[in-house]
């Protein structure tokens, strides 16, 4: 092998002596026969294909494959090679003997060189002969067999495989398509090339898909419609469209059917215009088109019902759109009928969607309407005996009965009625039990019980009324509205102490809140009725209801007790009352209930009486509301004179007044100390002031949540606590209110005057000139005039003592002389 490397550099002719000597010594030798294949083949590159040369390195390769015909790569240099040569029919049966001298193993290394080798042929048949034998090795590989077949127009075999390929369910495309997606491409193969496919069943095929993929039934019923199309059977798909559009169970894919079917139409009728326009028109064209316009007219005029008619396939218990169903008639008495009677026989009450009892009720009412009373009795009476699933569905039906009979003023027919439908039947059950059939359980609806009550007030007698209250009360089911109907109703009739006895059997069966309008309706009517003539009766009444009575409830019904107390009782038992409310009602309602408690002391007993009130509301209200009674009560001592009374009261309220906060209430107390006070009386107000806000600025919670309030609050804002600093923490805010603390601490220190000021203020002595100068109502003017008689009632002048030297005696020895 050295000396033939070395020898390539000679001539073609030399190499290729010496390849054969070695060849000849070593026939089985694969890589001499390789090398020397390869090396005659570049000999001849870029020859013409008739030279002698090719046929020479042809029967050099048929040599070789006498020793080489297990070697794959010596079979597909060869092939190659003769492709090269467009030698056709030697190719392939070259391609024919590798692969019958190959072991199976080593087939799919010539099977694709082959596969291309024939697909470029221009002979179809030697193709598809070829891809047969090539599929019996790799069915797997079909779809590349389909493909060529479609594109070289053999459509009827690519059906065929395509169909082939669909039905078995373990084959796995190497394009990744699903199953639903070559049965797509099977449908829109036969259905648009109807001419050319002739080995299959077209209609059996597609319908055998409607079956097989129910979720895509628009398609696949288009695709059936286009091959009759295609193949000029256009009444036969006419029916197709039509059997589609009746038996499609969703929106989506009567929307696609509906829509190709229209344009079918819209086509037919273009059609038929674009030939009579060619040919000429008769009559019998005429006909046809008329015909044709009319068929589509009645085809958009279809759709809202056939659009019905799949929503109803697909929930036939939906009870509204067979109420839709029934105004899609409208003007059509008979197919009314037809769909009520098909809606009552379809729609399951268990499985419904709606309320299935309007069904039954519409349908009586539209004979109704047609003045067949007989037929909507019957229809009525039918209606009762339907197993609904909730009792209200048949007390819905009795009510609707008896209000038609109303309607005709058959009254006696409607107490009828709803007497029997509130009859007891021979086996009572509960109202909410589910297993026991609605008929059995309707005795105890409230619906029928209100009606039959209503007409036998209108209807009935005295003692037939009274006893549909008594049976709804005997039977648990009353509300308080029925309660308070029926002491009402005997009221009305001058039953006084009966309507009082139905109170108090209401009150038995309801608990609070439900028993609030009983109590308040009871209360109200007993005291008008009695006033003050049973007033212990009254009185137990009251304490009755507010025993358990909670404190939601509770304002309502001490107002109406110290009313009571107040016109028939005595005062000390109103003021009783109202002292009892202020503690039993809700904490909200304090306030309220204070104002009026202290409004009608007043009234009654009068100001000075109120005092206690004051002082007891100022302890247990909070404080928002307790600085509102300090400045009332302030208010009223300083109208009474008691000025020292009110500077007590502003000077306790003080201590929850912030002065951040409550700029009001110290306002208030200024101008009560302008008004009656002095200078001394201000300062002590405004040292107060100072201490109060020193004491709140020492408390960081009260500072954090005044803050807070002062984000929400129009008292306050952020920045009169940290001004300009709106971005930063609550730290920084309170250590800059501090800073600016401290500055104002800095300027209320007193400067050096005349006289020493025992309390500090921010008030200067010019201001404070200024509030002394103020009229004061309770000043004692004192005249001028007087100064004179004044001096003369002084006591009598002081003695002047005479000043005598000490004696030296005194000193001793102390004094030097």
């Amino acid at each position: 092998m050295r000396y033939i490397e070395f020898k390539q550099n000679g001539p073609k002719s030399t190499l290729n002596m010496i390849y054969e000597r070695a060849l000849k010594e070593l026939p089985g030798s694969y890589k001499l026969w390789y090398n020397y294949l390869r090396e005659r083949r570049k000999q001849v590159k870029g020859k013409c294909i008739t030279e002698p040369a090719y046929e020479e390195i042809n029967n050099c390769h048929e040599r070789a494959l006498v020793f080489m015909h297990k070697m794959p790569r010596i079979w597909l240099d060869y092939c190659q090679f003769l492709v090269t040569q467009c030698k056709m029919t030697r190719s392939r049966r070259t391609f024919d003997r590798a692969l019958r001298a190959l072991p199976v193993t080593q087939h799919p290394r010539i099977w694709p060189l082959y596969l291309r080798f024939v697909r470029n042929l221009p002979l179809p048949e030697t193709a598809i002969r070829v891809y047969r034998r090539y599929l019996k090795l790799s069915p797997e590989n079909a779809e590349e067999y389909i493909d060529y077949l479609r594109s070289v127009g053999r459509l009827d075999e690519a059906a065929v495989r395509l169909a082939a390929v669909v039905n078995d369910e373990s084959f796995v495309s190497k394009e990744g398509k699903s199953n639903y997606q070559l049965w797509h491409e099977l449908c829109d193969l036969i259905s648009q090339n109807p001419d050319k496919v002739t080995s299959l069943n077209v209609g059996a095929i597609i319908r055998g898909g409607l079956t097989r993929f129910t979720d895509q039934l628009g398609k696949l019923w288009c695709s059936l419609a286009d091959y009759y199309i295609r193949s000029g059977h256009f009444e036969k798909a006419r029916d197709v469209y039509e059997e589609a559009i009746l038996t499609v169970v969703t929106v989506r894919d009567f929307t696609q059917v509906f829509d190709s079917y229209a344009q079918f139409e819209e086509s037919m009728i273009a059609a038929k215009m674009e030939t009579t326009a060619e040919m000429g028109q008769d009559e019998d064209d005429d006909i046809d088109l008329e015909l044709r316009l009319a068929r589509f007219e009645q085809l958009i005029a279809r759709r809202p019902l056939l659009l019905n008619s799949v929503l109803l396939r697909q929930n036939p218990h939906n009870v509204h759109e067979w109420h839709k169903r029934v105004k899609l008639y409208e003007g059509n008495p008979r197919q009314i009928i037809n769909t009520y009677t098909e809606a009552v026989q379809t729609v399951d009450p268990m499985k419904a969607t709606g309320k299935p009892h309007s069904l039954w009720v519409s349908f009586a009412k539209f004979y109704e309407e047609n003045e067949q009373l007989d037929d909507a009795r019957t229809i009525f009476e039918k209606a009762t005996k339907v197993n609904y699933k909730q009792v209200d569905d048949l007390a819905a039906v009795w009510c609707e009965y008896g209000e038609m009979e109303l309607r005709h003023e058959n009254y006696e027919q409607a107490l009828r009625i709803l007497r029997k439908a509130t009859a007891i039947p021979s086996k009572k059950a509960e109202y909410f039990d589910a297993s026991e059939p609605v008929q059995n359980r309707v005795y105890k609806s409230l619906k029928v019980w209100s009606m039959l009550a209503d007409l036998e007030e209108s209807l009935g007698t005295f003692q037939s009324t009274k006893a549909v209250y008594d049976r709804i009360i005997d039977l648990r089911i009353a509300t308080p509205q029925i309660i308070i109907n029926y002491a009402m109703f005997l009221e009305e009739h001058n039953y006084f102490e009966e309507s009082f006895k139905a109170y108090e059997r209401g009150i038995a069966l309801f608990r609070w809140p439900n028993v609030y309008d009983i109590w308040n309706t009871y209360l109200t009517k007993f005291t008008d009725r009695y006033g003050g003539k049973k007033l212990e009766r009254a009185r137990d009444l009251f304490e009755q209801a507010l025993d358990g009575c909670p404190a939601k409830f509770a304002k309502t019904i001490y107002l109406l007790y110290a009313k009571l107390e107040e016109e028939y009782g005595l005062a000390r038992h109103a003021m009783a009352v109202y002292e009892r409310a202020t503690q039993a009602v809700e904490t909200e309602e304090r306030h309220h209930m204070f104002n009026i408690y202290i409004k009608r002391a007043a009234e009654i007993y009068g100001v000075t009486y109120t005092r206690a009130i004051y002082q007891k509301a100022i302890e247990v209200l909070p404080d928002e509301h307790a600085r509102d009674m300090c400045l009332r009560f302030a208010d009223m001592e300083s109208k009474l004179g008691e000025i020292d009374r009110a500077r007590a009261i502003y000077s306790y309220c003080s201590q929850i007044c912030d002065p951040r906060v409550t700029a009001n209430f110290w306002q208030t107390w200024k101008e009560f100390e302008i008004r009656h006070g002095n200078e001394d009386t201000i300062r002590e107000m405004l040292r107060i002031k100072r201490s109060v806000q020193a004491t709140y600025n020492t408390q960081v919670n009260f500072m954090s949540s005044q803050m807070l309030k002062a984000t929400t609050s129009s008292t306050g804002t952020v920045s009169d606590l940290a001004p300009g600093q709106m971005g930063i923490d609550d730290m920084k805010m309170l250590e800059q209110k501090a800073q600016q603390l401290a500055a104002e601490a800095e300027q209320d220190k007193l400067k050096p005057k005349e006289k020493i000021l025992f309390v500090r203020s921010d008030t200067s002595r010019s201001e404070l000139a200024e509030l002394s100068k103020q009229a004061n109502p309770d000043e004692i003017n004192i005249d001028d005039d007087d100064e004179d008689d004044d001096d003369e009632d002084q006591g009598p002048e002081e003695v002047q003592l005479e000043q005598k030297s000490v004696p030296t005696a005194v000193f001793g020895g102390l004094k030097d002389d």
